[in-house]
């Protein structure tokens, strides 16, 4: 998607006063919604847009309500960024607002490698600002989540897609089974992860949290919702020992929500939602898919995105298995079925992606740049997996096991099915995604 420098230098005259565009350049990632850094006379700045109001259409609140939202977190003492701007139709440039760039690192991988010292505490304190900020204050278009319509809205779509993954069908009758009663709503930012906070990298150890972004997921709730979203485990990006964002222990990580005001931790509450959150992303993922399915969204890294849901039926079962009785959790696993044999006549389909996949990374990804670059090295992943999936012929879909856990009518703890659930969610995931840091650590404990 194009940006138009002289609308922007339009918009720019319009929000800020006289200047000139600099430096203008996408920030990667975002297919729907897109972010530009730039230069405007001597500050800094981020255009966060959508090209086209269809493009906010199945949202609750539009950029509007977000930037005086944004606007209401930075006012109440909370590190999100200064909003100077909103669009207008006039401007052309679609929806969006603009916000002064802050100076900080957002790549998980580069935080996680040599955090400061003080993140763990700022994120628990930052968490609590957001839980505290005035009601009256919050724009009237964010929602109020109802947890249990939220549940049943997440079992209704789990059902248009097919309805038949085992592991999250167990997922959602769990939760139905757990539904905590109603908690105080806070404004929840509802994204609260690594990836979406930015950290001062500069001053090394004595440095911190810069900064809270994306903030388009955001309604009112419960506080452990937010706080259980960054304990996730793919949020941690490989750091599982770590398990409060890879940064250091929850009860490090409680004992600073607590202090900066925030309510006390329920550890029951926290569990349900890190169950219901992962369940969440494991059919976000499964929408990725059904979007670009659709045609509304037809970019590669959204049908990447699809088949991650792998990853999350990984972690549901990691999760759940507890619920199962001990001589369950000690049986082995039953074998994984055997690799395809080798070719030897005409190229199979496998070789076939292999040497388009190869051909994209000694052509295309080396001459590409930014965003380019970054949709190059989706299009290889899409390939790596198709080729792995060829050779293993494995699926995750079992409509009448997934039919019997929702119902109730099978549990795990059935003899030999969490052995089963957890053979299928290996080969699963070791083909749509074979580095994901919880997939080793599964294997080792599973005897996989």
């Amino acid at each position: 998607m194009n940006m138009s420098s002289d609308l922007l230098s339009q918009l720019m005259h319009r929000i800020v006063g006289a200047g000139a565009l600099s430096d203008l350049n996408r920030l990667s990632g975002g297919a729907n919604m897109e972010s530009w850094s730039f230069g405007w006379g001597d500050s800094a700045y981020v255009l966060r847009r959508a090209p086209s109001a269809a493009y906010m259409a199945d949202r609750p609140f539009g950029h509007a309500d977000e930037a005086a939202l944004v606007m209401a977190a930075h006012r109440a003492g909370v590190k999100a960024p200064e909003v100077v701007g909103v669009l207008e139709d006039a401007d052309g440039l679609g929806t969006g607002y603009v916000m002064r760039r802050v100076a900080g690192e957002v790549s998980p991988a580069k935080i996680l490698a040599d955090p400061p010292r003080s993140l763990l505490t700022d994120l628990g304190r930052e968490l609590a600002r957001i839980h505290a900020i005035p009601a009256d204050t919050i724009p009237a278009a964010i929602p109020l989540m109802d947890t249990a319509a939220a549940l049943a809205e997440l079992k209704a779509r789990f059902l248009t897609y097919g309805g038949d993954r085992p592991v999250i069908a167990l997922a959602i009758r769990w939760c139905e089974d757990h539904l905590p009663a109603p908690a105080a709503p806070v404004l929840v930012h509802g994204d609260y992860r690594m990836g979406n906070i930015m950290v001062d990298m500069a001053r090394g150890a004595d440095g911190g949290l810069a900064a809270v972004l994306d903030w388009e997921l955001a309604h009112r709730g419960d506080a452990h919702e937010d706080l259980a979203f960054g304990c996730m485990s793919v949020w941690r990006f490989g750091r599982l020992d770590q398990p409060a964002f890879g940064v250091g222990s929850l009860e490090d990580y409680f004992s600073a929500y607590e202090a900066a005001g925030g309510a006390r931790v329920d550890p029951e509450r926290f569990r349900f939602w890190l169950v219901y959150r992962t369940l969440w992303w494991a059919l976000g993922c499964l929408q990725m898919g059904a979007a670009w399915r659709s045609g509304a969204d037809k970019t590669v890294e959204r049908v990447v995105v699809g088949r991650r849901t792998a990853e999350q039926e990984l972690d549901l079962l990691l999760l759940l298995e507890e619920e199962a009785p001990a001589a369950e959790r000690t049986r082995d696993l039953p074998p994984s079925p055997g690799a395809t044999s080798a070719p030897t006549g005409e190229p199979t389909n496998a070789e076939m992606v292999k040497a388009v996949r190869d051909w994209i990374e000694s052509a295309i990804k080396p001459g590409a740049e930014g965003h380019g670059k970054f949709e190059a090295v989706v299009a290889m992943n899409a390939l790596g997996i198709v080729i792995r999936d060829l050779a293993a012929g494995i699926r995750a879909e079992d409509a009448v096991l997934a039919t019997a856990l929702l119902s109730g009518a099978t549990t795990i703890a059935e003899p030999g099915l969490l052995a089963k659930l957890r053979r299928d969610v290996l080969d699963k995931c070791a083909v749509d995604s074979p580095k994901y840091a919880p997939l080793s650590e599964a294997r080792a404990a599973w005897r996989g």
